[in-house]
C-alpha cells in the first residue's frame, strides 16, 4: 500500500509518498481502507515532534478517517469486512490502510459520504464537548470565538447557534469572518485590524462574554479573558498560534471566571458512553440541517503535504481532507 510518510521530523514538505507492506490485524483491530482522512492541527505537531504523542518513524500521520473494513483480528466480532466506518487512530490514516481499535470504531451513519465524515467529528466533537459539557453554555448567554474561520471554530459557531447563544466570531480577514458568518456568527471581529477588547465592550454593552472558546493562544487570549462577564468560563480548546499565553491569574479572581481545560481525546477515552451520546445528538443535528461542515478542498495522496502545509499557515476555512482511496 502507499502512505504518506515522515521519514525524519520536519515541515510537511518532508514528507514522502512511498510503498509500505499491506497491515494486518492484531486480535482485537481492524483493518480500514482509508477513503477519506482529515487534516487536524495536531498533524502538524507531529511531523515535528512537538506532539504528546511520539511514534517511531517512519510512520504516517492522520488520527481521524473514514473508510471501510478490510479485515478483522480473530477477538473482534461487533465489526467486520465491508462495514463503513469512523476511526479515530492517533497517526497512520494518511495512508491506504489504516489499522484500529475495533472497539473504538463509529458506525458510519449511511447518508454520510466519506469526505463528510472524515472531518466532522473530531471537529464537532471536541467543540460540542467543550460549549455543551465543559462550559454549559446556555440559550441567551454571549459566546465569543477566537480562530472562528478554522474548522473547530467554524463547529463552536454552529453549536453555539444550536444551543441558542448569542454567537461573536474573531478571525484575521474578511474572507475568513465571511465564512463565519454564513455559518451563523451573529458578530463579527477582525482582530487583526480591530481592539478586540475594545471591540467586544461595544457589542456587549460592557457586560462582556459568558465564554471564550480558545483554540487560537498567543496574544488575543488574554485580551479575550480581560473581556469576560461575572462568573465566564474560558476554554483552553488548543495552541494553533504555536504560542501558549502566559495567563494573570488574578484576572480569575477579578472576574469570578473559569479557565476551563478541554481534551476531547481523553474524554471520548475516559467517558465512552458521554462520547456517544454527544455524536448521536451532533449526527441528529446534520441530518436537521443545523450543522453543515465546510469542506475546503481534497486533496490526494501526493498533494497530502500540501494540505498540511495549508492548515499549518491557517490559509483555509474549514477542513481539508487527504483522499488515499478515490
Amino acid at each position: 500500500m502507499k502512505a504518506l510518510l515522515c521519514k525524519t521530523f520536519g515541515p510537511p514538505e518532508t514528507l514522502v509518498v512511498d510503498t509500505v507492506p499491506d497491515l494486518v490485524p492484531g486480535d482485537q483491530q481492524a483493518l480500514v481502507r482509508v477513503h477519506a482522512a482529515g487534516v487536524n492541527f495536531p498533524d502538524t505537531l507531529i511531523i515535528q515532534n512537538k506532539y504528546q504523542f511520539k511514534p517511531e518513524l517512519p510512520f504516517a500521520a492522520g488520527g481521524e478517517c473514514s473508510g471501510v473494513v478490510e479485515a478483522v483480528g480473530a477477538q473482534v466480532k461487533h465489526v467486520k469486512p465491508g462495514d463503513k466506518v469512523i476511526a479515530f487512530t492517533g497517526w497512520g490514516a494518511f495512508a491506504e490502510q489504516v489499522l484500529a481499535d475495533a472497539r473504538a470504531l463509529i458506525p458510519m451513519p449511511d447518508d454520510l459520504d466519506f469526505v463528510t465524515a472524515a472531518s466532522f467529528v473530531m471537529t464537532y466533537a471536541t467543540s460540542y464537548h467543550a460549549l455543551k459539557d465543559r462550559a454549559a453554555l446556555k440559550a441567551g448567554e454571549t459566546l465569543l470565538v477566537l480562530g472562528a474561520s478554522g474548522g473547530v471554530g467554524l463547529a463552536a459557531i454552529e453549536i453555539g447557534k444550536a444551543l441558542g447563544a448569542k454567537v461573536i466570531a474573531a478571525a484575521s480577514t474578511a474572507e475568513k469572518l465571511a465564512v463565519c458568518k454564513e455559518h451563523g456568527a451573529d458578530e463579527l471581529i477582525n482582530y487583526d485590524s480591530e481592539d478586540l477588547k475594545a471591540r467586544l465592550k461595544e457589542l456587549t454593552g460592557g457586560k462582556g462574554v459568558d465564554v471564550v472558546y480558545d483554540p487560537v493562544g498567543g496574544g488575543y487570549s488574554e485580551p479575550a479573558l480581560r473581556s469576560m462577564a461575572w462568573r465566564g468560563r474560558f476554554l483552553v480548546i488548543g495552541f494553533a498560534n504555536g504560542e501558549i499565553p502566559k495567563i494573570p491569574l488574578n484576572l480569575t479572581l477579578l472576574k469570578g471566571c473559569s479557565i476551563v481545560g478541554v481534551f476531547w481525546g481523553d474524554y471520548a477515552k475516559r467517558e465512552p458512553m458521554n462520547n456517544l451520546m454527544d455524536l448521536r445528538t451532533l449526527v441528529g443535528w446534520l441530518k436537521d440541517g443545523k450543522l453543515k461542515p465546510h469542506i475546503a478542498g481534497t486533496y490526494p495522496l501526493e498533494r497530502g503535504a500540501e494540505a498540511i502545509r495549508l492548515l499549518m499557515d491557517r490559509k483555509v476555512s474549514g477542513k481539508v481532507v487527504i483522499t488515499p482511496t478515490v
